[in-house]
């Protein structure tokens, strides 16, 4: 599975979110390319405004 592949399945927007793999930041024009790798720790980050 890519990160793209995992953000589809969630259902998340990729302008509210950010994403990491192994304690690296991955650039959205890398989600395509990134393959989730058995044991790979992924953090995603929610944006949400307010005031």
């Amino acid at each position: 599975m890519t990160v793209a592949e995992l953000v589809a399945m969630l259902e998340l927007d990729v302008k509210k979110i950010a994403v990491e793999k192994d304690l690296e930041i991955v650039n959205q024009d890398r989600f395509s390319a990134t393959v989730i790798d058995e044991g790979s720790r992924i953090e995603i980050v929610h944006f949400i405004g307010g005031g």
